[in-house]
């Protein structure tokens, strides 16, 4: 297991680290900014659920899959850089981002999943890549301030209450 730092609210992780595993940093709420190394390719499992403080995160292009519920409840997260590397969004992976406005979702990603933006309240557009295919349940349920979505002729199946 890797060992994680946070120093002066600044999540640490070591050069060579390959995953954040399953809740690194669940509930860290002095956590404000965390810097990923190019060496992680996967985000796990509630990796950073409900790190209220958390405002902003860049994901390096080496990662290729963001968890279940792993930004879930990080309230103060305003912007995040999902990279082309990534294919699937994982199940309630943003849930609760309060303060998410935008979000750029890459070609790569072929599956938005169920819940994965439900309750950004902020979320004002977003714009979904010909490459997604499906969208899951809920899955931008409760985004109050979404007036813009762009869905591509290459969604094929889109969950109940998206």
């Amino acid at each position: 297991m890797a060992k994680y730092k946070i120093k002066n609210g600044v999540g640490i992780i070591p050069n060579g680290t390959t995953e954040i595993e399953n809740f690194a940093f669940e509930r860290c709420n002095e956590l404000t900014s965390i810097t990923i190394p190019e060496s992680v390719t996967k985000i796990g499992e509630y990796a950073f659920f409900v790190c209220k403080a958390l405002t902003s995160i860049n994901i390096p292009n080496s990662v290729t899959e963001i968890g279940k519920w792993a930004f879930e409840g990080c309230k103060a997260l305003t912007s995040i850089n999902i990279p082309n590397s990534v294919t699937e969004i994982g199940e309630r992976a943003f849930e609760g981002c309060e303060a998410l406005t935008s979000i750029n979702i890459p070609n790569s990603v072929t599956e938005i999943g169920e819940r994965a933006f439900e309750g950004c309240e902020a979320l004002t557009s977003i714009n979904i890549p010909n490459s997604v295919t499906e969208i899951g349940e809920r899955a931008f349920e409760g985004c109050e301030a979404l007036t813009s979505i762009n869905i591509p002729n290459s969604v094929t199946e889109i969950g109940e209450r998206a």
